[in-house]
């Protein structure tokens, strides 16, 4: 029996992008040590306060069907951090709390485009967009930037491809460059979607892994809160990307018919899982700055490894857990580079091609290991780059 169009053609008929990373897990799996700085995977796991915290909430009997809006206090909770963030007053009737971050981009892409629609989102990008988009129904378009602009989208090519669209979905701190964007670029995004009457989905789930500038949501410029639908995640502030917990901000109209939409889909999130969220979302600052803390120190590492040579260039590491890499020196493209590495050194890295043709000739380096681990396999990196570079 034939199965849909949208689901044959999530991946639009090619690769998924994660080859590289399938070949060091079967290689792991055979026996071989490889050191995976694929994806975006913390090191030091879900604190043991928030495990404890959803152990008592699953004993305690919040195991049953949860509202599907998300509980009233973790509404709450993700409502006030975001207001005392980003200045924009946020009520829980803003956000509706979904099965991680992934979830909700989907969400957000079923709730504002019809089949059929122009869906943008910026090149180079995390690999699952595009097929995100597929499977709501849209078409996605990519918006292309370049190496000498830090990978930052301009006006001019938003402008451009901005007729006809529905959507542009856009990522500070990004993945997989490390960019953050700055308040021009964001200025420019806010422009071109009140112009040409854009929903404007923001994917923010790293805006707690900030070393250099400053993270601007989008939805707290003039204009811009009632188009603006943006996706957040405990994933990565607070290390629990296997709890499944996210959220949708937006207009309250908006998430009352995404509401409905989860209501017909996923029908909700666990309840002892919205609770630990809620005690790790009050634990404070200082708990996100500390699951970020490797990410800075492994972030000043990279350029200390770096520094001397001119075989490897980084893009500029501004936020989140990754640094991209410029090979090109090599005279080998992304995915040569990462499966002869892998090869030679067991070392697994995603190439740049797995997120679109502007970041061809480079690679994505997760940094995500002990530091003293991730040092040597830098080292090692390097090594094989300047040896590829010399022939």
């Amino acid at each position: 029996m034939k199965l849909s169009h949208r689901i044959s053609q999530i991946n639009g008929g090619g690769s998924d992008g994660w080859d590289v990373f399938y070949k060091a897990r079967a290689m792991v799996t055979a026996g071989v040590p490889v050191i995976e700085l694929t994806i975006g995977e913390h090191d030091i796991g879900t604190d043991h306060d928030i495990l404890n915290a959803m152990h008592d909430a699953a004993v305690g009997g919040h195991t049953g069907y949860a509202v599907v809006p998300g509980t009233d206090q973790l509404r709450r909770t993700v409502a006030a951090r975001i207001t005392a963030r980003t200045g924009v007053p946020t009520r829980p009737e803003n956000i509706l709390i979904t099965p991680g971050g992934q979830s909700a981009l989907y969400a957000a892409h079923y709730g504002v485009c019809d089949p059929g629609d122009t869906a943008l989102y910026i090149d180079p990008y995390y690999a699952t967009y595009p097929g995100t988009i597929r499977g709501a129904g849209a078409e996605p378009k990519a918006i292309v930037t370049a190496p000498d602009t830090a990978f930052q989208p301009t006006k001019a090519a938003l402008e451009k491809a901005a007729p006809g669209a529905r959507s542009l979905l856009v990522n500070s701190p990004n993945n997989p460059t490390g960019v953050v964007y700055s308040q021009e670029t964001l200025q420019g995004i806010a422009d071109v979607c009140c112009d040409h009457n854009l929903w404007l989905i923001s994917d923010e789930v790293y805006d707690t892994q900030v070393w250099d500038g400053t993270h601007i949501s989008p939805r707290s410029l003039p204009n811009m809160a009632e188009r603006t639908l943006v996706v957040g995640s405990m994933s990565k502030s607070h290390a629990m990307t296997g709890s499944r917990v996210g959220w949708i901000c937006g207009p309250e109209d908006a998430i009352a018919q995404l509401i409905d939409l989860a209501t017909n889909t996923t029908y909700g999130v666990a309840g002892f899982v919205q609770d630990a969220a809620h005690f790790a979302l009050n634990q404070g600052v200082q708990a996100e700055e500390a699951v970020a803390a490797p990410f800075r120190r492994r972030r000043a590492l990279t350029m200390q490894v770096l520094e001397g040579q001119d075989v490897i260039r980084a893009v500029p590491a501004q936020g989140a857990m990754y640094v991209m890499l410029d090979i090109r020196a090599t005279g080998m493209d992304g995915e040569s580079f990462a499966n002869a590495l892998l090869d030679a050194e067991h070392i697994a890295v995603m190439p740049g091609e797995s997120f679109g043709i502007a970041a061809a000739g480079h690679i994505r380096v997760a940094m995500t290991v002990a530091d003293e681990k991730y040092r040597d396999a830098l080292k090692r990196l390097v090594a094989f780059a300047s040896k590829h570079a010399a022939q």
